[in-house]
């Protein structure tokens, strides 16, 4: 297993951690594959009734790693849509496990990384966590992110967030609903379990009959966005902004 993603358990709590705190744990294409193990492995596991997932450091998971996709080759379409396909595999793999699952969101969520967070049931923020879809910034479209987005904020708040790609931070996520609580500062981690622990101790047929009719209401619209940004990335990738906007970005940090 890689070493970019860490399982541990906690009695009836599976506790997954995104291992790149140098990066702010920006997802490779390797670290998601890994992930998405996992949580497979997990999804048939019966003596676990719930997952935590969190990120070492001071990130939960900042997105794409960009020095990663700024190489992308704008003509290689083929590549383009195995990188969306592998974000919808990833989301996936959160969304039709059966136990809860639930987002410690111990500091930036971003791009994906917000996305990623807001597939899991539930999430619990610290007071210094900053989450948002900066994507647009970096010449990406913002096309999942408008679907994971918008059953929560509603069209006024998904536009602003993918069109000015501003982070917010843990008091108006938690009101906008992007949180569901918000913990003690540097305890996200802990109020995560123990509330996993809580929900461990329901009556699993129920909630596993609840998540799987929520699924159910989401499935159209995922299944459509993931056509659209398949189109949508295509298109911007053989433009050649994205792979200039990263690079620009990346130059900007080694300075």
């Amino acid at each position: 297993m890689s070493s970019e993603i860490l399982t541990e358990r906690d009695g009836e709590v599976a506790i997954i951690t995104l291992n790149r705190p140098e990066k702010l744990n920006a997802w490779t294409g390797s670290m998601r594959s890994a992930l998405i193990e996992t949580l497979h492995e997990l999804k048939d596991d019966s003596s676990c009734k719930a997952v935590v997932l969190t990120g070492a450091g001071r990130g939960f998971c900042a997105g794409q790693d960009l020095a990663e996709s700024a190489a992308m080759d704008p003509d290689d379409h083929a590549a383009s849509d195995a990188w969306i396909d592998s974000f919808d595999v990833l989301y996936r793999a959160v969304r039709d496990l059966d136990q809860i699952t639930i987002a410690a969101v111990n500091g930036v969520a971003a791009g994906s990384g917000f996305q990623f967070a807001l597939t899991t049931d539930l999430r619990v923020g610290d007071p210094g966590a900053r989450l948002g879809q900066p994507e647009v910034l970096s010449g990406i479209p913002s096309i999942t992110g408008l679907w994971a987005m918008w059953s929560i904020l509603g069209r006024s708040k998904t536009t602003e967030f993918a069109l000015t790609g501003e982070l917010v931070d843990a008091d108006e996520s938690k009101g906008l609903g992007l949180l569901n609580k918000l913990s003690k500062a540097g305890e996200a981690l802990s109020e995560s379990i123990e509330l996993a622990h809580r929900i461990a101790d329901y009556p699993q047929g129920a909630l596993a009959i609840t998540k799987g009719r929520i699924r159910e209401l989401e499935e159209d619209n995922l299944v459509e966005a993931v056509t659209a940004a398949k189109a949508a990335h295509r298109a911007a990738y053989a433009s050649g902004e994205p792979q200039r906007e990263m690079e620009r970005f990346l130059a900007k940090k080694k300075k």
